[in-house]
């Protein structure tokens, strides 16, 4: 079965993923952790794509010699052509193309349900109902809570891309109509997960 483990913070970087072959020749593929001693090891860094250089400007023509009746005509400048757009194609061959990173659907204490890359996210704490000596609610005994941790199950491999394009839209939309003061760090994580869904084999 193929194991990786999942991305983790929000600023976009590069995924080193390996390919390990064990003595069995079993395979697995994981992010940013080297294969254990005894495995063949195939190395691909994921997330850098090549990009194009502006071709040169043309030198001008150099100016005729002006005579004393005849004024010298205007140079005429070329216009260095556009540089060509980074397509699919030219920025990932399919060839090369990893599947993309373990996803894992949350579970919260209310029901809630969310996506995450770690298994095992931090606990959250749960309010507690805090009553009188008389049983009933009270405000004035102040509030309580339990900690708790998200039940979070892996997503199978054959669903993974459609998970990784709806965590990529619930992303883009917490871009446009979240927090102003977090922008900066939802542009980060919107930018990291259209590289992810780009260059995996979600992007063929």
């Amino acid at each position: 079965m193929l194991a990786l483990l999942g991305l983790a913070g929000a600023a976009p970087a590069q995924v080193v993923i390996y390919r390990c072959t064990d003595a069995s020749g079993a395979v697995t593929i994981q992010n940013d952790t080297p294969c254990p001693k005894g495995s063949q090891q195939q190395r691909r860094v994921v997330g850098a794509a090549p990009t194009g250089s502006l071709p040169p400007v043309a030198a001008p023509a150099p100016a005729p010699h002006p005579t004393p009746h005849k004024p010298a005509p205007p140079v005429e400048r070329k216009a260095a052509p556009p540089a060509p757009a980074m397509t699919r194609d030219t920025a990932v061959d399919d060839a090369d193309r990893l599947p993309p990173p373990v996803l894992y659907e949350c579970r919260t204490y209310d029901n809630g349900r969310y996506l995450s890359d770690d298994a095992k996210p931090p606990p959250r704490c749960a309010p507690l109902r805090v009553t009188d000596l008389g049983g009933g609610d009270s405000r004035v005994a102040g509030s309580a809570c339990q900690t708790v941790e998200d039940q979070c199950q892996r997503i199978p491999d054959g669903a993974l891309c459609e998970n990784w394009r709806q965590r990529l839209r619930e992303a883009e939309s917490q871009l446009r109509f979240g927090v102003v003061e977090q922008r900066e760090q939802a542009q980060a994580e919107v930018d990291r997960m259209q590289r992810i869904v780009r260059e995996s084999t979600c992007g063929r």
